[in-house]
């Protein structure tokens, strides 16, 4: 009877994708009276993936991801789940305010705006990122017709479409493509923000549709008092404190194996003419697995399942890199005027920063009394120089733009830089329907074999989650149904 509860699972990558489907395989086999054994293997030397925490100095520093969307359900679930709500933390009530480059000044973004969607007109008028003349064509997403058809398109067609190229470029570009890091005439919007192709197909006008979507969305949302009073959410000792707490639920129920990747799968039978996998490992091991959850960046699984065609089609999904430099002072000396969360750089302003977090006015918890924290993003889609320079020229380029910028030039107490190469995927037009084919094909021929990650649904912390949970689902379900 225990062989036939017993299954034996790989999950290749301990990021956040990853340790969330151990977390929900573990439960969904629980309530069907299964025993697992979950191997989760990584190439690298520690669990978390881009999620990576710095404690030092009584600083707490974010070097990948600094937040997470507090209206996204995934992850208020977990971290209710593992018992760690009371470690929420909210923005700064006080830098609520975001600014954007335009001409060499920053402009406060006009309170109302939606995911760059104007939803308060009044506001709107008064800012100066458009012209009057662009204002104008704004406004006539209050009368144009909804597209016909409901083919994919590129998002900055879609945007550009119903709000005009200024409220594109000036507002919505470096809000949305720096989710991404991409470029808008490239991205995917079913893939992206679905959210904006069902408004235009339910209530034709984006500007009214998504002043009253989001009205629905907070009156049904069932979120705790925190997530209400904040767009953005973070644990009191950082996001590092979420994958911890996942590994110390995970390590008596798990077997975790750094320094250890997955490089070939092979369809096998064991003696008793069942079926498992065959999985070739980096350090030439072999072992068997009656399922395998594909936790990786999309290359590279492609390059292991290589003789199913639909998933070579994924070699499509581009990855863009980026970096961040991070700069810690004392704040007694610094003279820079924060009153709100930072500020974003669009394309066309040409700059070498793409954007600038005030970490330590947008999140309390992020430096002791006394001192300031900056976080400067460089990288993009299309702007690659900063890879062949060195981490002081990358420093010395930013700190040379906050000058030009802020007139900020004080000398740091200490700067960390961190590269993410290939650490954003490029969803590209018609990516769900690629992805629909290949999910399809990968179920037919390789049962047990599921895909998750950031490079199919969604690059946020709640979309991994989510993306971990499905591939947990599929599995319980396929053995349920056997």
């Amino acid at each position: 009877m225990e062989r036939a509860t017993s299954k034996k699972i790989v999950i290749a990558g301990a990021g956040i994708t990853g340790l969330s489907a151990a977390y929900y395989l573990l439960e969904a086999l629980g309530k069907q009276d299964r025993h697992a054994e979950i191997l989760i293997l990584d190439k690298a030397d520690r669990p978390g993936g881009k999620i990576r925490t710095l404690r030092r100095d009584d600083f707490v520093i974010e070097r990948g991801p600094d937040s997470f969307l507090s209206r996204k359900l995934p992850i208020i679930e977990l971290t209710r789940s593992l018992g760690i709500e009371d470690e929420l933390v909210p923005m700064n009530p006080k830098a609520q305010k975001t600014y954007i480059l335009h001409h060499k000044r920053l402009h406060s973004m006009p309170p109302g705006l939606v995911l760059g969607i104007p939803t308060k007109m009044s506001p709107f008028l008064k800012t100066g990122l458009v012209s009057p003349s662009g204002k104008l064509r704004a406004a006539m997403d209050l009368l144009l017709p909804r597209r016909q058809g409901d083919g994919d398109e590129s998002l900055g067609d879609f945007l550009e479409r119903r709000l005009g190229k200024e409220v594109h470029e000036h507002i919505a570009e470096p809000l949305l493509a720096g989710i991404y890091a991409g470029d808008t005439r490239s991205l995917s919007v079913k893939a992206t923000f679905p959210q904006f192709h069902h408004i235009e197909r339910t209530y034709r006008s984006l500007i009214l549709g998504m002043a009253q979507s989001r009205k629905q969305t907070q009156a049904s949302m069932e979120l705790p008092p925190i997530a209400k009073q904040s767009m953005f959410l973070n644990y009191r000792n950082g996001l590092g404190f979420l994958i911890e707490s996942l590994v110390e639920h995970l390590k008596d129920k798990a077997e975790f194996r750094y320094g250890t990747s997955v490089e070939s799968l092979d369809r096998v039978k064991d003696a008793e003419g069942r079926q498992q996998y065959l999985l070739g490992l980096n350090n030439g091991e072999s072992l068997t697995a009656d399922a395998v959850i594909m936790a990786m960046p999309a290359y590279e699984t492609a390059g292991i399942l290589k003789r199913v065609a639909e998933i070579q089609a994924l070699q499509s999904i581009r990855y863009v890199s980026v970096a961040n430099v991070i700069l810690a002072y004392d704040r007694p000396e610094a003279k820079l005027k924060m009153d709100g969360s930072g500020f974003l750089v669009p394309r066309k302003e040409g700059r070498f920063i793409t954007a600038c977090t005030w970490t330590s006015s947008k999140w309390l918890h992020a430096a002791p009394q006394g001192k300031l924290l900056l976080r400067c993003y460089v990288g993009r889609a299309g702007e690659d120089a900063w890879q062949h320079m060195s981490d002081e020229e990358i420093v010395a380029g930013v700190r040379r733009e906050l000058s030009e910028l802020l007139d900020f030039d004080l000398a740091p107490l200490f700067v960390d830089v961190n590269r993410w190469m290939k650490a954003m995927p490029q969803y590209p037009v018609g990516h769900l329907e690629q992805m629909k084919k290949a999910e399809h094909a990968l179920a037919e021929q390789l049962p047990g074999v599921v895909l998750a990650g950031s490079a199919y649904y969604g690059v946020g912390i709640p979309d991994c989650i989510q993306s971990g949970r499905a591939a947990a689902g599929k599995l319980a379900a396929l053995w349920s149904e056997s």
